[in-house]
């Protein structure tokens, strides 16, 4: 399925999307028990958070006229959607974490021609997800100062327009801002590319977050721009897809019959409009959660072929793959003869 020799643009992309097709019910199982996961924890959020504050958010709501709530109604709303908010990053990160764990296990095995199951896979990633945590974050940091120095340039720009009384303080800030995004931005990319073959050495070599920035320089050292174009190609075309799958769906929905929305009352009530409107937002759900997991899982599939590919280029990796792959099948008697 995939050449065990160092590959073309055109063999990685054949091969991730191999890979999608052969290995597509562990990928979509891993994905939907990471989801949701996901997804149940930022519902219990919800749930716990609503009944700690709902009282306090009907009375935000059913403020008559145009009276300003009392702040001891909205500190608590304010309180717990910072919680809320809070659990479903470290959600979203986990998530995130989990499938760019499995999916180096599940590559690994690809280029061997193995079968894998979702257990497997899930257990084998529990134990490097931690390691992969701190190679995202450390790798995370990098594009953080860029983007926080873009933040208080329109941050500043903001509040200068408002109160123009204050260009004198913020000016200075502004000018840091846009000019140091401007200068760090180019220097975040290329580190982000260095090291973007880091969480398939943590998987596959077993390193640590450290020791697997440091393996992926040197495996990128030299074929920056190769990598670069081939990695910016692959999420672009998962980007695309999932809008295309996101479409797909809509238009689905927009079929007259497709939803039994049953007749309004004169004053619907609240239970009439969800009923009117779930099987949209179940749809819509759907076509968000398979637009995450091919946008997500097909740029990883892709890095993982980049690592194996520079592994072949770099330290001839191939005859070592094909060793474990197992021996080939015993060569069929000539044509023409029969046993």
């Amino acid at each position: 399925m995939i050449p065990l020799s160092p590959l073309d643009v055109g063999e990685i992309l054949t091969g991730a999307f191999a890979t999608l097709g052969r290995y597509w019910q562990p990928l979509l199982g891993v994905a939907v028990a990471v989801y949701g996961a996901a997804l149940l924890v930022t519902g219990g959020a919800l749930a716990v958070a609503y009944a700690a504050v709902g009282d306090h958010l009907s009375a935000v709501v059913d403020t008559p006229g145009r009276a300003t709530p009392a702040w001891t109604d909205v500190q608590p709303l304010i309180i717990a959607f910072a919680g809320i908010w809070i659990v479903v990053m470290a959600a979203l990160l986990l998530s995130t974490a989990m499938m760019q764990t499995c999916c180096p296990a599940i590559v690994q095995e690809a280029v061997l021609g193995r079968p894998v199951k979702v257990g497997t896979i899930l257990l084998r990633a529990l134990s490097r997800v931690p390691a992969v945590i701190g190679t995202v974050f450390l790798s995370g940091l990098i594009a953080m100062v860029p983007a926080l120095l873009f933040v208080t340039g329109v941050v500043s720009t903001t509040v200068a327009y408002v109160d123009p009384g204050r260009w004198d303080m913020t000016g200075w800030l502004i000018a840091l801002g846009f000019v140091g995004a401007l200068v760090l931005a180019p220097v975040a990319i290329w580190l982000w590319v260095l090291f973007s073959l880091a969480p398939a050495v943590v998987v596959i070599e077993s390193r640590g977050p450290i020791g697997a920035l440091r393996r992926s320089a040197e495996l990128v050292r030299g074929s920056w721009w190769r990598i670069c174009g081939i990695s910016l190609l692959a999420f672009v075309i998962a980007s695309i897809a999932g809008m295309a799958f996101q479409q797909l769906f809509n238009m689905v929905g927009t079929f007259p019959g497709t939803f039994d929305t049953g007749e309004f009352s004169y004053e619907p009530t609240l239970g009439e409009i969800f009923v009117a409107v779930s099987g949209y937002l179940v749809l819509a759900l759907i076509a968000q959660l398979v637009s995450q997991i091919f946008s997500t899982t097909f740029p990883q599939l892709v890095l993982n072929l980049l690592y194996i590919d520079q592994r072949i280029r770099k330290e001839d990796l191939a005859p070592a793959l094909i060793r474990a792959a197992g021996p080939l099948p015993p060569p069929g008697p000539p044509p023409g003869r029969h046993r």
